[in-house]
């Protein structure tokens, strides 16, 4: 059984170059999410989040490969970002951040296999974010994105030449969340070696 890895089947989405901004356009893809809000370093409902997003996620996993012989590698963590005032990214302010997390969804997984891994995994280990647990499907279209190497606290440098030089120098202007994408295991990865996808959507200004 040939298992399918979005990470490479969607290469240009989740390989980006760690040199250059790039302009890529996001299809339609799904998720399971959790919103929140809060410092993803203290909150408990952050950590919450994590862990019922992993834990739907696998029960479908394994629900697809036992009912529909469609076997998958479960898609990193992504999260969607904003702010009521955008220097809170920038000022790093961490407990004004509002964010859903989300792991991708393969579009051949159906709700009702959704709703029973939601199920399975309360079961398992019951956590109050698999109540607010949804699905999220959506269209970011033109982005502009990078690969950030190292901490989470150094993407700072990077985002300000997105925002202050590259958008502008380029007529673009802010059309969707602040969206970033995991492909490193902070509990197991160095901060220094931590590999993040930052994307912003755009649009031309007018």
């Amino acid at each position: 059984m040939d298992k399918y890895d979005v990470k490479k089947a969607r290469k240009a989405l989740y390989g980006p170059s760690s040199k250059d901004f790039a302009v890529v356009e996001v299809p339609r893809l799904a998720y399971l999410a959790v919103d929140g809000r809060g410092d993803p370093n203290t909150a408990a409902a952050y950590t919450e989040a994590v862990e019922a997003l992993y834990g739907a996620s696998y029960a479908l996993k394994f629900a697809s490969k036992r009912d529909l012989g469609r076997d998958y590698v479960v898609g990193p963590l992504e999260g969607l970002w904003r702010a009521a005032d955008p220097a809170a990214f920038l000022a790093r302010r961490k407990d004004d951040w509002e964010w859903t997390m989300m792991i991708w969804r393969p579009e051949w997984t159906t709700d009702a296999m959704v709703e029973a891994a939601l199920a399975q995994a309360a079961a398992k280990r019951p956590n109050p974010a698999l109540e607010r647990l949804r699905t999220h499907a959506f269209t970011e279209g033109a982005s502009v994105q990078i690969l950030h190497i190292g901490s989470y606290d150094d993407e700072t440098p990077v985002l300000e030449r997105l925002h202050r030089e590259y958008m502008p120098a380029n007529g673009f202007t802010f059309n969707g969340d602040h969206h970033e994408i995991y492909l490193g295991d902070p509990r197991r990865t160095a901060p220094e070696k931590l590999r993040t996808v930052l994307r912003q959507p755009v649009a031309q200004a007018q």
